[in-house]
């Protein structure tokens, strides 16, 4: 029964590539735990690891694939499904191929089933992935997201990876890059949570051929700039409820919400209990009713904007940048 409901847990990109509803996110997953974190997945069930060169630890991931993945081995790699991120430092076009091939590198794979812009700006060129002036500000670069794109398709035409897509950008933003796409986004990446539904950014994206993947799927309580008076998600009193009509978590809750409309999730735990729990969500549905209630939890609540300190509080780091994603209503 298990792997006849993996088998209906996915969305079909528009490559024809199956992309599993849920998968194992990696950020802030440390050094010594990663490792164990993908082997358990991957015995569990799961088909679907997210990575970004920015979260420090694609070699420990790498380690993890070459022992479960491939010939002879518990996983083969055509039902494994494998993102990785392009990184703010390396958005010019000639930076682009050398950071992918990293990753790849790192990660031991042939190639890629996805590849995303990871944000929309650029920080400076360099092998400094934080560029910081003196006052503690970004240092910025300013090239054209769309010149970054092409420099992705290459990519394609080359083998390397069989899908692209974008990650924190606006419906303006997704737009100008079809604009000019040959091959075509199909995937944006974006913080997904009944605080932050995104309908408006789901429908565009839907119209468009793109699928959704929700990060921070469970309102990411471990974020580094946590404001003491933000809402905590599983700790909501509709979700709470819910958990207990359903004989489920909370995090369960959360997850078949977004799983049940077609959005894939990216949970992040190193944990066996919570990441076993996280894939189990194909064995129930919830009612229009419960639907409905959880529908009505949105308030535009976005958890995941880099901040800075000044005068002891946060600002958000790079709201100055042109390109900066979130001043549009979607």
């Amino acid at each position: 029964m298990f792997q006849g409901a993996m088998a209906a847990s996915c969305v079909l990109l528009h490559t024809g590539q199956k992309m599993p509803l849920i998968g194992l996110g990696t950020w802030k997953s440390d050094h010594g735990q990663v490792k164990a974190a993908i082997k358990y997945a991957l015995s569990v069930g799961y088909r679907h690891i997210d990575c970004a060169a920015i979260y420090g630890n694609e070699t420990e991931i790498g380690e993890a694939l070459k022992e479960a993945v491939g010939p002879g081995k518990a996983v083969s790699r055509e039902e494994l499904f494998v993102t990785s991120k392009l990184w703010n430092t390396k958005h010019h076009p000639e930076d682009v191929e050398p950071a992918f091939r990293k990753t790849l590198a790192d990660l031991q794979l042939e190639y890629l089933d996805l590849y995303l812009i990871h944000w929309p700006y650029a920080f400076e060129r360099g092998d400094n992935l934080f560029p910081l002036n003196a006052d503690g500000t970004m240092r910025y670069d300013f090239v054209d997201y769309k010149e970054t794109w092409k420099a992705l398709e290459a990519l394609v035409a080359k083998g390397l990876v069989r899908a692209l897509g974008l990650s924190n950008f606006n419906s303006r933003q997704i737009d100008d890059v079809l604009s000019v796409a040959s091959v075509r986004p199909a995937v944006l990446q974006v913080e997904c949570h009944p605080y932050l539904a995104q309908n408006e950014l789901i429908a565009h994206c839907h119209a468009r051929g793109l699928e959704v993947t929700a990060y921070s799927p469970l309102g990411s309580a471990d974020r580094a700039w946590r404001d003491s008076g933000h809402p905590v998600l599983l700790e909501e009193p509709v979700v709470l409820s819910l958990a207990e009509k359903y004989g489920r978590s909370p995090a369960q809750i959360l997850l078949r919400w977004q799983v049940q409309r077609k959005v894939v999730c990216i949970p992040k735990s190193v944990t066996p209990s919570r990441i076993l729990q996280n894939i189990q969500v194909f064995d129930f549905n919830f009612s229009p009713e419960d639907v409905k209630q959880l529908d009505a939890l949105n308030k535009n609540h976005r958890y995941i904007v880099p901040c800075l300190k000044v005068d002891e509080k946060n600002i958000p780091r790079d709201a100055g940048h042109p390109m900066y994603p979130f001043h549009d209503p979607y």
